[in-house]
């Protein structure tokens, strides 16, 4: 077996067999691995990438078993896409800074920070507090450094800004009116769309030429709420790149996603480079995909 595969193995029959819950059991079984009291048996070479996977793994088999409708866990081959445009974006800098504000089990922010690879760090936003308690067993795990904050991601956030903001953001509409209001996208009437405050809040929490990069709805310009976040993309961002996920990834139209990349300007920056528009091949073409990436690399180095 892999060590992916002995990971899963590993925390499977432990969840299994204990008394609690299947995702509360995988705390359990984490801690117990991390203090050394049960290891599963693994090679010397044993990755942060394969530890991740193995864990993830194990909890999508929980979510299903707990029924956790609201917390759809990032698709590895989005996360894996994302986590190569956020290493080009990086470059050579060091002391990279992360933040997801819906940062559910971590599996996204985990990709991301394993690719980057150096000296980074991350604070993470989470409603949930059984979704904390696991992302964090698998922060220690990992040895990522993450600092979690448990509340509603559109209240005030004690989170320095950083050099680029990762999420895939929650869909659907913020209920709270009155905290909604605080915003620039919030609509003259009805509910606000969650996902817009979320990419609101995010940029106010990224430096100056840092990033942000969201999974969003492919229809995020065509609705009519639309009136409201296309003045506020315009006057506080630089949209960079938007890229059209297969739609063989989505079980229909209506659930279809997209990469939105936006670039937070200085105050002295007055041009707008070009938007990249991409749409992701097939992902089981391997040379169309390599294609795709060098495109995605040759863009990245110029940005």
């Amino acid at each position: 077996m892999t060590n992916t595969e002995k990971i899963f193995t590993f925390i499977d029959g432990y969840a299994e067999s204990a008394q609690s819950l299947y995702l509360e059991a995988i705390i359990e079984v984490c801690n117990k691995w991390i203090n050394g009291e049960e290891t599963p048996k693994l090679s010397e070479d044993v990755t942060k990438e394969e530890i991740r996977r193995g864990v993830q793994l194990a909890v999508l088999k929980g979510m299903k078993q707990n029924a956790q409708p609201h917390h759809q866990m990032t698709p590895d081959s989005i996360g894996l896409l994302i986590s190569h445009i956020a290493e080009k974006l990086v470059g050579e800098e060091q002391d990279i800074t992360l933040f997801d504000p819906a940062v559910g089990t971590g599996n996204l922010l985990y990709t991301v920070m394993n690719a980057i690879g150096k000296d980074v760090t991350a604070s993470a936003v989470e409603i949930d507090e059984l979704l904390v308690r696991l992302s964090a067993v698998i922060s220690e795990l990992l040895e990522q450094p993450v600092r979690f904050l448990v509340q509603d991601a559109l209240r005030p956030l004690l989170v320095d800004p950083v050099d680029i903001t990762i999420s895939d953001l929650p869909v659907g509409y913020y209920p709270d009116d009155d905290n909604g209001s605080n915003y620039e996208v919030m609509p003259v009437e009805g509910h606000a769309y969650a996902h817009h405050l979320f990419i609101e809040q995010s940029i106010s929490h990224t430096k100056p030429g840092g990033y942000g990069i969201f999974v969003v709805p492919a229809n995020l310009f065509e609705t009519e709420q639309t009136v409201k976040l296309q003045p506020f993309l315009k006057k506080k961002t630089i949209i960079r790149a938007i890229i059209q996920l297969p739609s063989t990834l989505f079980q229909n139209k209506a659930h279809e996603k997209s990469i939105l990349i936006l670039q937070k300007p200085f105050l002295e920056e007055k041009t707008s480079p070009d938007v990249l528009l991409a749409q992701v091949p097939d992902m089981k073409d391997k040379q169309a995909m390599a294609r795709f990436l060098q495109e995605i690399d040759i863009w990245a180095a110029e940005a």
